[in-house]
């Protein structure tokens, strides 16, 4: 077993403009647009994320106002960063993807980072368009007419372990984890069955167990394997079931609780039978419940409250990683997942300052309770989106960060220096170090997540299959030669 494990993200961001095509005004309000065609409105978001010199380290300078956005360049709408993650275009959505990361530390903080850039890209474009048509980007799931977009978790899983074993493990984990890391939403959507509030943003657009469709039908569990490694040894779990966070602490328990169940799944230590009869179903009534009280039945016959069923998965963790080598990420991600369970089984109210659904529930109601409104009033469904406005002048998340109301893993140093400087211990590293290389000299390249080219008279490209290697010495060698 490996207490590090590649882990990353991508999140595709919601983007709207007040005269898109598509716009749809209630009461003066912005809704998302779900299928923003390809205009000038967002061309204007990737022309300037092309010459935004935190992405492509070419050196341009951004003073004052720009002309008009020059014609559509391939290039600037698919961008590997100089933190060693990408940026790029996926339908009509912007979408980030983090580096490699080992621990879920650090993968929040690149996703956060990912949100400055992401942002600051809107701002570039935004000098070139009039206030009427200005971009405004959020980190949700729903656009709230019945179209759901992703986000998607990546886990690097030993080849060894057959599929079957991950998805009798990881499904009721999967399932019941929205206890604590749903973002929150009005409402519901896709034909569930109607409630006021729910804890996911995504539970109702899961019609099946296993697939690999992302748009259509889609899975509990997804079967997309692609690598970017050595195939013969790892496999690319690809886990589309969660909500996007935009707190740190529910992105944290969110994949550091998972990537702990998975080593217990490598090793066979997940013991338990805990198959649910209709993980479909299951997911939709446990996100519907925000007591945390509500049931789901098991294939053998008994039933579980999501709590029930997270208590059971950590006293495993609890046995499992008692036998091995303290490591203190392991035992804070430990404490921090028996803390919040126990917090929502006395009342969900007192994971206020950290799970995300509960932080914008409680702000939803203290407006309702100002205002003498229900949860039906159009003003709550436009407070549950601005939660997600990724502007840190404007979102309500980021106003309850600014007024110390939500809790932090980080500063805005650190996750200032991860918008260019990539993690130390991951083949971003090299990524990163390539491109600086080749941008300093003015020499063309391509990258990928697993290959360096030079397009120079030699042709020259580099397999990088071992993600775990922050170094590589054919690199340093190319890097020296010139």
């Amino acid at each position: 077993m490996a207490v590090e494990r590649i882990i990353g993200t991508e999140t595709e961001l919601g983007i709207t403009s007040r005269q898109a095509s598509g716009f749809d005004p209630v009461g003066g309000s912005i809704f998302l647009i779900n299928a923003l065609p390809a205009n000038e409105t967002l061309r204007a978001l990737w022309d300037y994320a092309g010459e935004n010199p935190l992405l492509d380290a070419r050196g341009y300078e951004v003073q004052g106002e720009r002309e008009r956005p020059r014609a559509q360049d391939n290039r600037a709408i698919n961008k590997l960063l100089l933190n060693g993650g990408r940026l790029y275009v996926d339908g009509a959505h912007p979408e980030y993807s983090t580096p490699e990361t080992t621990n879920a530390r650090d993968l929040v903080l690149f996703e956060k980072a990912g949100e400055r850039l992401a942002d600051r890209c809107r701002e570039l474009a935004n000098h070139t368009l009039p206030p009427h048509q200005q971009l405004i980007l959020y980190k949700n799931n729903s656009d709230g007419k019945g179209n759901s977009y992703g986000y998607h978790e990546n886990y690097l899983v030993a080849r060894r372990v057959p599929f079957d074993a991950l998805v009798e493990g990881l499904t009721a984990f999967l399932v019941s984890r929205i206890i604590f890391c749903g973002a929150g939403k009005v409402g519901s959507e896709n034909g569930a069955e109607r409630c006021v509030y729910q804890m996911s943003q995504r539970a109702d657009f899961f019609e099946t167990l296993i697939g690999l469709d992302t748009m259509a039908k889609r899975p509990i569990i997804n079967t997309r394997d692609e690598s970017h490694a050595d195939e013969e040894r790892y496999r690319r779990l690809h886990v589309i079931v969660g909500d996007s966070n935009m707190s740190e602490v529910s992105t944290y328990l969110k994949v550091g609780t998972t990537a702990l169940v998975l080593a217990m799944i490598e090793d066979g230590a997940c013991r338990k039978d805990f198959v649910l009869e209709d993980p479909v179903r299951a997911i939709k009534e446990i996100s519907h419940d925000t007591s945390c009280t509500r049931t789901v039945r098991l294939r053998q016959g008994t039933e579980r409250s999501a709590i029930e069923l997270q208590r059971e998965y950590l006293e495993l963790a609890h046995a499992y990683y008692a036998t091995l080598e303290p490591v203190p990420q392991v035992a804070d991600l430990l404490a921090r997942w028996e803390r919040v369970l126990d917090q929502l089984a006395a009342d969900p109210a007192a994971c206020g300052r950290e799970v995300d659904w509960v932080i914008k529930r409680e702000l939803l109601q203290a407006y309702t309770t100002r205002k003498g409104i229900g949860f039906d009033d159009q003003r709550i469904s436009m407070l549950d989106l601005q939660y997600h406005d990724i502007r840190r002048d404007r979102g309500l998340y980021y106003l309850l960060y600014r007024n110390g109301k939500v809790d932090r893993l980080f500063g805005e140093e650190a996750t200032t220096r991860a918008m260019t400087v990539p993690p130390q211990t991951t083949r971003a590293k090299v990524r990163s170090d390539f491109i600086n290389f080749a941008c300093a000299r003015n020499k063309s390249y391509d990258v990928g997540w697993s290959y360096l080219k030079l397009n120079d008279r030699y042709q020259r490209t580099i397999l990088c299959k071992d993600p775990f290697k922050p170094v590589d010495p054919r690199v340093e060698e190319l890097i020296n030669s010139a």
